[in-house]
């Protein structure tokens, strides 16, 4: 067994601070998404979701953020894959980000919907033509014999669209998650992290609380 006691790090580049955020979870999450843009290294946008599958058991993956505004964070995926199905029976997620260069986690509790057509489509048009057959040719989650079993569907489905429009499969498309909890956490000396919690109240403005750690 690979003892881990001595994996250690003090957190000392930055502090959260009441007086120094704003009233408005989306912005502060805002401003720091556009922090770690300047600074981390990778994929900024890639998040964990985490739901609860058919089988009662709670799963994450690392999937990709594709926009975030005030309504809450857009994500893709295939509705009749594993993910999908789980959130389709279960709503309530939780997304998180993790961005070691700024020592920042940020963890959302939120209820997950589908986007519209039009949403799904518009982001499906955009997406390289690679993307959008492979979209098209994975049965997402589903167990299958080989890779070249795959790669055969994909060589078959290149032949049999050539020059044809690629359609959004109607099985494939967006997750808007809704936020009702945003939690932001900021590494410090000592282990004693600040941990900032915006909760979304009935009248649609966000109380904030600080959180020990």
């Amino acid at each position: 067994m690979k003892d881990l006691s001595d994996y250690r790090k003090s957190y000392e580049k930055s502090e959260l601070l009441e007086n120094t955020i704003p009233d408005d979870a989306i912005q502060l999450f805002h401003n720091w998404f556009y922090e770690a843009e300047e600074q981390e290294n990778g994929e900024v946008n890639a998040m964990t979701v985490s739901s609860i599958g058919l089988d009662g058991y709670p799963k994450n993956r690392v999937v990709l953020l594709k926009k975030f505004n005030e309504e809450g964070f857009i994500f893709y995926t295939n509705y009749h894959s594993e993910k999908g199905k789980a959130i389709l029976q279960h709503p309530n997620v939780c997304i998180s980000f993790f961005w070691p260069v700024l020592e920042r986690q940020v963890i959302i509790k939120g209820i997950a919907e589908k986007t519209t057509a039009k949403v799904s489509d518009s982001y499906f048009d955009s997406r390289p033509e690679g993307s959008k057959l492979g979209a098209i040719v994975s049965n997402q989650s589903e167990v299958i014999p080989s890779r070249t079993f795959l790669d055969e569907k994909l060589k078959n489905l290149k032949t049999e669209i050539s020059g044809s429009e690629i359609k959004r499969p109607e099985n494939w498309g967006g997750f808007l998650v809704k936020p009702v909890e945003v939690e932001f956490w900021q590494g410090r000396a000592n282990r004693l992290h600040d941990r900032i919690r915006y909760k979304l109240e009935a009248d649609l403005s966000w109380k904030i609380d600080r959180l020990s750690p």
